[in-house]
C-alpha cells in the first residue's frame, strides 16, 4: 500500500521504477483492475495511484522473490 502522504507521480513513480529496473525478472504492479510493466514510467504514472492506494506486486524470473520483496519495501518507504 502506498503511505497516505504519497501520492505515486514523477519523483516517487521514478524511484520505483529504478528500483524495479535492477532486477532482471519480469516485474508488473497493478492497482485496481490495471497492471502495467513496473520498469516503465509512463505505464507506472498510469496508474494514478494515490496515497493509501492497495498496490499489487507480481514478478516472473530468476530473482521474482526478492524483486517483489524488495520493491515493496520500496513502496512503503516513498517519500514526495
Amino acid at each position: 500500500m502506498l503511505p497516505e502522504h504519497v501520492d505515486l507521480h514523477a519523483r516517487p513513480a521514478a524511484q520505483f521504477v529504478r528500483a524495479a529496473m535492477g532486477f532482471s525478472s519480469r516485474v508488473a504492479v497493478a492497482a485496481g483492475e490495471r497492471e502495467v510493466d513496473a520498469k516503465s514510467l509512463l505505464s507506472v504514472l498510469s496508474l494514478g495511484a494515490k496515497g493509501g492506494t492497495s498496490l499489487r506486486l507480481r514478478a516472473e524470473g530468476d530473482d521474482a522473490e526478492r524483486a517483489v520483496a524488495e520493491l515493496a519495501a520500496c513502496v512503503a518507504g516513498l517519500t514526495e
